[in-house]
């Protein structure tokens, strides 16, 4: 076996392990420390399939960014020894059913696809063609779609906390509402 194929399998079977213990664990902290080394994982994957830049963006932005500051928003809310509670044995069966289901549909597409080789030799990376894809504003630009991700990740990790330092939605309502 090949080292690439040793390589494969063991990102491979990270990734399912530290998937599984992300949605499984009780305690959040954990949970995303889980979930930092699925991202890690999935940036070496890419290493290995010679995407150097996507690679880099998913260290960067969502191993060392995403996940920094969802730790960060759990240790600022001071939420550390809370545990989840246990789900059901209904909510469990029903889980397992949409995994199974999912993960059926993904292996009936791969099999139904037909994988063809080509002949076309590999396109050089032009960085300056990436960069001003990134920066462009017009029809093929990722400015926009990024800002508006952003503005609604701040949104949302804003509305967590002040859930979170009120405990709960119940006590999140504004004080003028409950003045007689």
């Amino acid at each position: 076996m090949a080292f690439n194929q040793i390589m494969f399998i063991l990102f491979s079977a990270m990734i399912i392990v530290f998937s599984v213990l992300t949605v499984t664990s009780r305690k959040i902290l954990r949970a995303a420390i889980y979930l930092l080394f699925v991202l890690v994982s999935t940036s070496g994957l890419y290493f290995m399939l010679n995407y150097q830049f996507l690679a880099a963006v998913q260290l960067t932005l969502y191993a060392g960014g995403i996940v920094v500051l969802i730790i960060f928003s759990i240790l600022l809310t001071s939420h550390l020894s809370k545990k989840f509670e246990h789900s059901g044995w209904k909510k469990n069966i029903f889980s397992a059913i949409a995994s199974l289901a999912g993960a059926i549909l993904s292996i009936i597409t791969i099999l139904d696809y037909k994988f063809s080789a080509t002949s076309e030799v590999a396109k050089e990376v032009d960085m300056r063609l990436i960069g001003k894809s990134l920066l462009s504003v017009d029809y093929d630009g990722y400015v926009l779609p990024f800002e508006v991700i952003s503005i609604l990740l701040l949104a949302a990790m804003i509305a967590a906390i002040v859930v979170a330092k009120n405990g709960g939605p119940a006590k999140a309502q504004s004080p003028l509402i409950n003045q007689k």
